[in-house]
């Protein structure tokens, strides 16, 4: 269980607070996560990393000299928003471009894809490098679906010293890339994590148990057995990593590895010197050369009892990166020429821009707007626990959770901007940011683009009218499949989507009103979310247990029903000429 903490709601703010009050010397807080305090070299590559907070010393405590320039810090295993990542980015920018890197997670891919596409808009360079080298989470053969688990801190290390030593950002990415392919990781997990607040762990093991492939969010492993020995659970280890080198790699006296050693939370430094003794001797007896190994946390899974065993096959460029100096709050290689620390104007940033100029048809719209989010965010709270239940039975029961966050998190924010004269387009696009900010996760990250989508088509001029909201409704299906890379079928919310902007299309075309039409299309909707009971899960976390879901619908899809017949009702009774918003 979690011992220490004050509202469970504030955990990660107040770390990430007393983990700057610790570290000021190293790095100083900016909205969305952490960067370093102390100068860069000017035209340098800024290397960002971030993922969910509850992995520490990921991703804050590998912010330093030698380290990332940034860490974008979202909830307790929920991913930071895109707009949290930019606000980071933006913060650690140097002036020779950025490279953003994390762990292959559906939420973390969405929300910093977009992050990219944004900071190129805005003309920063970007690149974006995935970790992907848990083993035990895919085949070979779809190598691109594996996991990023305690292999992040090599790509992280090659990534940054690459930066550090001037290179491009084009090297930079591609020395990042070369390390992820050629590192390999195994692990396993004894027990669940206990989050704060919560009575029960977020996923349990049999006593005497331990799943081996078990991911660091509990995603399920490969197989279970008895706990063993340490010596046996080292020979586990190593034999899984040397049944598969990477390409261009192979076992002759003299090749090169690091060894990193990682415990997720609950099992001791000295447990783990235990099993890396064993380890080094395994690696040794092939004729391996071990360099600068390191046995510790280095990414957990807050309190998981478990441990991974992570290799990276080196080549000269890698183990100069490797072994190259590093000093950051968690991580410390070599010496380093202690870097001066930013004035205090260099800290300041403005984080907010002002609110637009809008029209007045659309300020009126944007109050009308803001009494549908108000109703939205009603029915989600009502819903919560059953989309939880519904979201358990193959998942891991938090979309209930996340879509409460989401919707209130973009109510409060609608209602600020609203009050400072938003139009209707800008309310929609703050309140999908917030919507993102709060929710995290995969979720978080499709309702923000969906908002976005929906806000930029309605604008600040004129008054949304049928064509306009259906326009939009379209532009937020073809976002959420390009950045969610789900498609019809898939047993997602996009089987909802689909078919609902279809239908509301069509009847805006016919010369529908907008009342008429959506009401059409929520009926439409609601069909398609029971649909999903029969179909097999192809995407996210529920994927692994496909057939455990099967009679069950996808609660993604069913909250995006309640939502759109939710806002037909409102429709209903506020516009009953349903001409427009």
């Amino acid at each position: 269980m979690t011992y220490l903490y004050n509202q469970p709601s504030a955990f990660a703010a107040e770390l990430i607070e007393g983990f700057v009050a610790a570290n000021a010397d190293k790095v100083r807080q900016v909205p969305g996560g952490v960067v370093r305090s102390t100068r860069s070299q000017p035209g340098t590559v800024a290397v960002v990393v971030g993922g969910g907070s509850g992995h520490y010393p990921a991703f804050a405590g590998l912010v330093g000299q030698g380290m990332a320039h940034g860490a974008a810090m979202g909830n307790l295993f929920a991913s930071p928003s895109a707009q949290q990542i930019v606000n980071v980015a933006r913060a650690a920018h140097n002036g020779g471009g950025v490279l953003l890197t994390f762990g292959n997670y559906a939420g973390d891919v969405l929300h910093f894809g977009q992050a990219c596409e944004r900071l190129r808009a805005e003309g920063i360079a970007c690149e974006v490098v995935t970790v992907t080298d848990d083993i035990s989470s895919a085949s070979l053969e779809e190598i691109e679906k594996r996991r990023g688990v305690a292999g992040d801190l090599t790509v992280f290390k090659v990534a940054s010293a690459a930066a550090e030593a001037g290179h491009s950002l084009a090297q930079v990415a591609a020395l990042a890339r070369h390390a992820n392919q050629r590192t390999r990781s195994f692990g396993v997990a004894f027990s669940g994590c206990t989050l704060p607040g919560a009575t029960q762990p977020l996923f349990s093991i049999d006593a005497g148990r331990m799943a081996l492939g078990m991911g660091i969010h509990g995603e399920p492993g490969i197989s279970e057995s008895d706990v063993p020995r340490a010596d046996v659970l080292a020979e586990i280890f190593v034999d899984n990593l040397l049944s598969e080198l990477p390409p261009g790699v192979t076992l002759q006296p003299g090749t090169r590895v690091a060894a990193i050693l990682n415990g997720l939370g609950s099992v001791k430094y000295e447990e783990l010197f235990v099993v890396y003794r064993r380890v080094a001797q395994l690696l040794r007896e092939q004729q391996l050369e071990i360099v600068e190994p390191e046995v510790g946390e280095f990414v957990t899974s807050f309190n998981m009892a478990g441990a991974s065993l992570t290799l990276m096959w080196l080549d000269e460029a890698l183990e100069r990166c490797w072994r190259a100096p590093a000093n950051a709050p968690a991580f410390r290689k070599g010496s380093v020429i202690v870097a001066e620390p930013l004035e205090a104007s260099a800290c300041e940033q403005t984080t907010q821009s002002a609110i637009p100029a809008a029209s007045a048809a659309s300020q009126q719209s944007a109050q009308r707007v803001l009494a549908i989010l108000d109703a939205i965010a009603a029915v989600i709270q009502r819903n919560a626990e059953q989309l939880g239940r519904i979201d358990a039975v193959a998942g891991d029961g938090d979309h209930g959770i996340g879509m409460e966050r989401g919707v209130l998190g973009a109510l409060a924010q609608a209602r600020d901007v609203a009050a400072q004269g938003a139009g209707a387009g800008t309310l929609l696009c703050r309140a999908a940011d917030a919507w993102a900010d709060k929710a995290g996760g995969t979720s978080g990250a499709l309702w923000g683009v969906a908002l976005t989508a929906i806000g930029t088509a309605l604008g600040d001029e004129r008054k949304p009218d049928a064509q306009r909201v259906a326009d939009g409704v379209k532009q937020a299906k073809e976002g959420i499949m390009h950045f969610g890379k789900a498609k019809p079928g898939d047993k997602t919310m996009v089987d909802v989507l689909v078919p609902f902007s279809d239908s509301l299309s069509a009847a805006v075309a016919r010369g529908a009103s907008l009342a008429d039409a959506w009401q059409q299309a929520a009926e439409t909707a609601q069909a398609a979310a029971q649909a999903t009971a029969e179909l097999l899960p192809k995407m996210g976390r529920a994927r692994p247990l496909a057939e455990k879901s099967l009679g069950t619908p996808d609660a993604g899809a069913v909250s995006l029903a309640l939502i759109v017949a939710t806002v037909a009702e409102r429709l209903r009774e506020n516009q009953p000429q349903g001409a427009s918003v």
